[in-house]
């Protein structure tokens, strides 16, 4: 299930404050930084997303 409509609007990459892209058609919904030069992503579980760098994985 997607994100509530006006989420992804205010929510920022806590690493560097850019926008997040929503990736929900995977196995594993989450949420990609989009800046290029961080690229974090940060998982959401049961609907909820973990903004936190500790959890979050660098995409290969």
């Amino acid at each position: 299930m997607p994100l509530e409509a006006g989420l992804l609007e205010i929510l920022a990459c806590p690493a560097c404050h850019a926008p997040l892209s929503d990736r929900t058609e995977a196995d594993d919904p989450e949420l990609v930084c989009t800046n290029e030069e961080c690229g974090l992503a940060y998982p959401v579980r049961d609907e909820i997303p973990v903004l936190l760098v500790d959890e979050a994985r660098r995409p290969a």
